[in-house]
């Protein structure tokens, strides 16, 4: 059974950066496409970005191109999201998740974490 931990959420003023972390455990995510979701209070859980297995393909939504960049090590069975420019709108609780394949479709993704709490004040 795949675990799916993320970390590096907080709160932090707009304009300033954090950087999350997703580590699995109980099985690999070296061959998987691995994706980042959020999911604002009272919102669907929208999707944020995407990587392939091997790092050569990156896809991001409109709303944080250019302000967040996904990242894997395989290696540590790793999955990063550098957050750069941060504002209030992309308060959330972001979840990391596994798939198959390339897909901005949540219900297409096998395993999810338990999401960590990303908070920007204006």
């Amino acid at each position: 059974q795949v675990q799916l931990v993320e970390s590096g959420g907080g709160l932090v003023q707009a304009g300033g950066s954090l950087r999350l972390s997703c580590a699995a455990s109980g099985g690999t995510v070296s061959t998987y496409v691995m994706a980042w979701f959020r999911q604002a209070p009272g919102k669907e859980r929208d999707f944020v970005s995407m990587i392939s297995w091997s790092g050569e393909n990156t896809v991001y939504a409109d709303s944080v191109k250019g302000r967040f960049t996904i990242s894997r090590e395989n290696a540590k069975n790793t999955v990063n999201l550098q957050m750069n420019n941060l504002k209030p709108e992309d308060t959330a609780v972001y979840y990391c998740a596994r798939g198959r394949r390339m897909t901005r479709l949540k219900g297409l993704y096998d395993y999810w974490g338990q999401g960590t709490q990303v908070t920007v004040s204006s």
